[in-house]
């Protein structure tokens, strides 16, 4: 059987990471940037420190109201009671887990039937990022979802779940129609992208001479609209809330955490410089496994990132030029993690 399909295959659940977990082979630590460790962040992020909970139950106006709100104050939540089964969660993080344990050899020679996936280890992108990490990729469509029952039992669910986020955004920010921003990534067009990483542990000695962690995945904006996140019960998360400022984000396994992204930044005039694009990045500390899993939500190739007419006030102006969704994925994918990508689309004065 092709290992790229046992990957996603039926395995029983794990409570916990297996003890055979394998670490990376062979590591490069000396490539791999040390970021010291932050001992006074979450005392200077304040109110920061906890993410906004939304709980989808409540009544529509309410969970608007605190999306925007939090897409405005930190481009960052996480929602509760969203209808997605902890049992499928964890049945797909077991099945990470089974695949993240196989040698490595194994691992490389998984081979996937789109030119945009795969399979890496510490190398993230062709610009020269590296992290300390292994991670599957896969560009999925409402067309084809890959592989296991599993995974697209999955992807469906979280599809709907960023249906509904993007429709109560909407009518937040009193946008019409109320698909005006969902529309955009549903589409048979649309263009998503999922990720399943693997941050193993590393070793402690190393870490505490220095006083510091891995970088496990460099600081970074997502590209794409929006961005869910669900990971194992493992801190690692970190957001920037100010220049060279950043604060740990408290795990939590059984609610979803939902980023702003760059395009959505740019999307609606009423956002525009107020809702946040959020800088973010995964540290590891060496003491545990970390697995998380994200689903990107793109829209089409062609489609215009301008603020939507709807929401224009009256004279105001996007600070960003009209550009394609393939326009500025090119982009930010030719650049490094760390880079300003929306400052290469930013109007010059007078413009």
């Amino acid at each position: 059987m092709p290992l790229y399909k046992r990957l996603l295959f039926s395995v029983s659940i794990y409570s916990i990471f297996p003890s055979t977990m394998v670490v990376l082979s062979s590591p490069s630590l000396d490539q791999i940037p040390l970021i010291r460790t932050p001992k006074a962040a979450a005392a200077a992020a304040g109110s920061f420190s906890v993410v906004p909970a939304i709980d989808l139950s409540k009544p529509d106006d309410t969970a608007a109201r605190l999306i925007v709100k939090a897409c405005q104050d930190l481009g960052l939540f996480k929602v509760t009671n969203h209808g997605v089964s902890l049992e499928l969660m964890r049945r797909l993080e077991a099945e990470a887990v089974s695949f993240f344990s196989l040698p490595l050899l194994e691992k490389q020679r998984s081979c996937l039937p789109h030119s945009f996936g795969g399979y890496g280890n510490k190398s993230i992108g062709a610009n020269g990022d590296v992290g300390w990490l292994e991670y599957l990729l896969f560009a999925v469509t409402p067309k084809q979802y890959p592989f296991s029952s599993t995974l697209r039992e999955y992807l469906s669910a979280i599809r709907k779940l960023a249906q509904r986020v993007l429709e109560l955004m909407a009518e937040g920010l009193a946008i019409q129609p109320r698909d005006a921003l969902s529309k955009l990534v549903m589409g048979e067009q649309s263009d998503g992208l999922f990720r399943l990483n693997h941050y193993p542990p590393c070793p402690l000695q190393l870490l505490h001479e220095f006083n510091s962690c891995l970088t496990g995945f460099g600081e970074h904006t997502d590209p794409q609209v929006i961005s869910i996140l669900r990971s194992n019960n493992t801190s690692g998360l970190q957001i920037s809330v100010k220049e060279g400022s950043w604060i740990p984000i408290l795990p939590d396994d059984e609610s979803f955490f939902i980023n702003v992204g760059d395009a959505l930044q740019v999307l609606a005039v009423l956002t525009n410089g107020r809702f946040r694009s959020v800088r973010h990045r995964v540290v590891a500390d060496g003491r545990e496994s970390r697995v998380s899993m994200i689903y990107f939500f793109g829209p089409a190739l062609g489609e215009r990132i301008a603020p939507l007419p709807q929401a224009m006030r009256m004279g105001e102006q996007s600070r960003y030029r009209e550009f394609t969704w393939e326009e500025y994925k090119k982009a930010a994918y030719g650049s490094r993690l760390s880079d300003d990508r929306l400052g290469l689309f930013e109007k010059s004065t007078g413009q």
